[in-house]
């Protein structure tokens, strides 16, 4: 028997061996591909924050914000909407020097019937002049 066994691997062994390699395999490349669909979000990801940087940084930089909401699209893939809105802190009366506005932007992106969306919000602090029209 010890003789038998020196000789090297019976087939089923190779069989075995082969079987568990693969198996090994399928694995790993299935966690490769989740790394790189993970890889591709997060570059979405970071695309649409860098629209959503830019739009709500020069929104209203000359013109004072104006209630409501509009709609737009960054590009083919990306889609934009923008509600405005005052603002006032929790517990403080309103100021008359100076009024505070929310900007949400929502940012979505992907197939119409499943997009991702990304939520992004700022105040933009407007001075109340006597001149002004009332917001």
């Amino acid at each position: 028997m010890n003789a038998r066994r020196a000789r090297g691997f019976s087939l089923l062994e190779v069989i075995v061996a082969i079987l568990l390699l693969a198996v090994a395999f399928a694995a790993l490349m299935r966690v490769a591909g989740g790394a790189a669909g993970l890889t591709r979000r997060a570059a979405a990801h970071d695309e649409a924050a860098m629209w959503a940087r830019s739009l709500l940084d020069s929104a209203f930089v000359l013109d004072a914000p104006v209630p409501g909401v509009t709609e737009g699209r960054f590009d083919d893939g990306y889609r934009w909407r923008l509600q405005v809105s005052p603002w006032t802190p929790p517990g403080a009366a309103p100021d008359g020097a100076l009024r505070l506005y929310r900007l949400d932007l929502d940012v979505s992106w992907g197939a119409s019937s499943h997009p991702d969306h990304a939520r992004f919000s700022t105040l933009r602090a407007v001075s109340a002049t006597p001149g002004s029209p009332p917001a």
